[in-house]
């Protein structure tokens, strides 16, 4: 009978854990997606066109990059408890900033400092997840992890885009500033405050940029998944501009793209068990396809939230590729959740910043999607160099 409650227990506070952990997934879901349909009313507050607005998205992509690298190194050896609460209290902070922000330039400083936790919790998170996981259960722990940024475009997302419209941007801010305090005292009440199993050796993870391979997968990233961020950066402005539909299409708009990402993830991820590879190739050129359809779908609603729900769909590729950089170097996987943290913010400073630079030249917003469907073309001529170097250093993971 003890045994049975000691298990019970072990379960039940291994469950706190994980939602501990997904709930701050959730929040930097909320910080980094819900801004791109706030970007017409940061113009209307601040009198900017598209294109400056969208600056506060690349500038908190770039704070990603910039962060993850650092407080990955910095914090390597701290508690992961400790190292949370850092990385929280960055969140808390920035974010609440941001809400009271005076101007666009201050509000695009704050968005910088946001991100700069983004990776780092993301990395430390995943890692804790699968220190407390069973030796054949640590891919699904991981993956209960990242459930807290697929629910954020799902629910999140669209629920903050609606208040943002009925009443202001800056209480979306706030209210993820809060939660990021309430996350504060869930981690100093659930988290464990234990010893690293072993201390972390800087050459070990470092010696990850010095393979080829990685930086050949993570160009997938940079440059296809620029094409996700070009598109959904604008899908607002599209909605207001050429769709001329209601502004709560656009949360039924965030709605789709969250199940596509939901939905791809899960569809995308059981394909790529036998063939991840082949997996990501054939996602790409979709992609391409569904990018450039876009520009014709955004005069009906219906056809838009169809290619917007395939465009998410093609989000779940960045559980397969972090799957075939884990897979072809087995060691500083520290490091490579870092690096996928800062490819996939370098996509999102890329695709807003092109996709704003078209629309500056005179493209109208839906226009985008030729823009998308060139990054993703450039993001399979990446997957192709992969294809070749890893059919020369392991032909196993090219077949089918």
């Amino acid at each position: 009978m003890s045994a049975d409650i000691s298990a019970a227990s072990n379960t039940l506070s291994t469950t706190a854990i994980l939602l501990v952990l997904a709930l701050g997934t959730f929040i930097l879901g909320l910080s980094e997606f819900s801004m791109m349909p706030m970007l017409p009313l940061f113009s209307e507050t601040f009198a900017s066109t598209p294109a400056q607005s969208g600056y506060t998205i690349s500038a908190y992509a770039i704070g990603v990059v910039i962060g993850a690298p650092f407080f990955m190194i910095t914090t390597a050896n701290m508690r992961k408890r400790n190292a949370l609460l850092l990385f929280v209290s960055m969140m808390f902070i920035f974010n609440g900033l941001s809400a009271f922000a005076n101007s666009l330039e201050q509000l695009i400083l704050f968005r910088f400092l946001s991100g700069l936790p983004h990776g780092a919790y993301f990395a430390v998170a995943i890692l804790l997840a699968a220190d407390i996981a069973p030796a054949n259960k640590r891919a699904s722990f991981m993956s209960k992890v990242f459930m807290g940024l697929t629910i954020a475009t799902i629910v999140g997302v669209p629920m903050v885009t609606l208040i943002g419209q009925n009443f202001s941007w800056r209480y979306c801010l706030a209210g993820t500033a809060v939660l990021a305090l309430v996350a504060l005292i869930l981690i100093v009440k659930y988290i464990p405050n234990t010893k690293n199993a072993a201390p972390s050796s800087l050459l070990s993870e470092l010696s990850v940029l010095k393979n080829k391979l990685v930086w050949s997968i993570l160009g997938i990233i940079i440059v296809g998944f620029g094409g996700v961020f070009c598109i959904y950066t604008y899908i607002a402005d599209t909605i207001l501009v050429i769709t001329h539909t209601p502004a709560y299409t656009i949360s039924i708009a965030m709605i789709m793209f969250g199940i596509g990402c939901t939905l791809g993830n899960y569809v995308l991820g059981k394909a790529a068990d036998h063939a991840p590879l082949k997996t990501t190739g054939i996602a790409l050129i979709g992609a391409v396809i569904f990018a450039t359809t876009y520009v014709m779908a955004s005069h009906n609603i219906w056809l838009l939230y169809a290619v917007i729900f395939f465009i998410g769909f093609s989000v779940g590729l960045g559980t397969v590729i972090q799957t075939m950089l884990m897979d072809v170097s087995p060691h500083g996987h520290a490091m490579i959740g870092a690096l996928v943290q800062c490819a996939f913010n370098t996509a999102n400073a890329i695709g807003p910043w092109v996709g704003g630079l078209a629309i500056a030249q005179g493209a109208q917003p839906n226009q985008t999607g030729y823009v998308a469907a060139i990054l993703f073309a450039g993001g399979f001529i990446m997957w192709l160099l992969s294809a070749l170097q890893m059919g020369k250093q392991k032909p196993q993971l090219v077949a089918p």
